[in-house]
């Protein structure tokens, strides 16, 4: 049994410098491959930091956002690192290598895409944000539904996956970048200037032409109108004895002067038509007794005598009751 075991040991520990003699032999095989391939992966990290930085200055050029450049510059980096450790494998002949692992990143590329769709889609979408410049930090926009007036506010961040917004009552509003490219954006920012729109409705005048001359007049007298855009009037429609017209002028893009210009448009309006005579219409309904240059309501009532028909009782027969008839 000790023979046998001896034995036994003695052909293990043969093999065993028999494998690491193959071992050997193939690394001095390959060492010459080792080197260049080493050599290949110093080159290639030392050449992504300056490509990097290159396309970090590209990007900061084109966003004007350092972070965005930052982390693209980053990317770019890491990119480049992974295509000189592949061309490593490569030249080591190590091709089975190579294709395990570009299958493996291949299966968790897709595992990680099919897991995070929107996520993907937000950072997408955010990165095409920050290059087309729809809006910037502190524009006044609506975003996304335009049919949700919640949506309406003052940029505040701009990150890859969402874009935060303040609202008009002060409220934190944080809105996918997703959602942003799949609706209209309106920004009132760009232009400068934001246009104020006012419809009123005036009693039946002879004179239409006045109302209109008058409302233009009162429109541009204001203090925060823009000079540049003349005031535009329209007559829309006609109701029974009433007709409806729209006046627009245009202001500055803040909401504080945008609200401030159209309460002394309003104003401004009203007392025009207060002075010269013309009314508006209201759900109350005015009776005219002529009380000017005629005669008031209690002398028109004094001059109306009203007489009520007295009822004649029938004459029951003497001695008879009505219910003995």
């Amino acid at each position: 049994m000790d023979i046998d075991a001896g034995i036994s040991l003695q052909k293990a520990v043969s093999q065993l410098i028999k494998k690491l003699n193959g071992w050997f032999t193939e690394t001095v095989k390959m060492l010459p491959n080792l080197v260049v391939a080493v050599f290949v992966l110093i080159v290639i990290i030392k050449l992504s930091h300056p490509l990097a930085r290159l396309v970090g200055r590209g990007v900061m050029r084109l966003t004007r956002r350092r972070h965005i450049a930052r982390i693209l510059a980053t990317m770019v980096r890491l990119v480049i690192v992974a295509l000189g450790i592949v061309l490593a494998l490569d030249v080591m002949n190590l091709d089975r290598a190579v294709a395990s692992l570009l299958a493996g990143v291949g299966l968790l590329g897709i595992a990680i895409g099919f897991a995070s769709q929107d996520l993907a889609a937000n950072f997408i979408s955010g990165i095409v944000l920050h290059f087309e410049h729809p809006f910037r930090l502190g524009d006044r926009v609506h975003l996304g539904d335009l049919k949700n007036p919640d949506l309406l506010g003052f940029v505040e961040e701009v990150a890859f996956r969402a874009t935060v917004i303040r609202g008009r009552r002060g409220e934190r509003i944080t809105v996918p970048n997703k959602k942003i490219l799949e609706n209209p954006i309106i920004n009132y920012y760009i232009t400068g200037a934001r246009r104020v729109d006012l419809y009123f409705a005036i009693d039946y005048t002879p004179d239409l032409q006045q109302a209109e001359d008058l409302t233009v007049k009162a429109v541009e007298g204001l203090e925060w109108r823009i000079p540049e855009h003349p005031v535009e009037f329209f007559y829309e429609e006609v109701k029974n004895t009433t007709f409806v017209f729209r006046v627009r002028f245009w202001t500055g893009h803040e909401q504080p002067i945008w609200l401030k210009a159209r309460s002394e448009a309003i104003k401004a309006i009203n007392k025009t038509f207060k002075a010269h005579g013309i009314t508006m219409p209201s759900d109350v309904i005015t009776l005219d007794f002529g009380i000017t240059g005629g005669s008031s309501l209690r002398e028109q009532l004094e001059g109306i005598k009203i007489s009520l028909p007295v009822p004649q009782e029938e004459k029951a027969a003497p001695g008879k009751t009505p219910m003995e008839e």
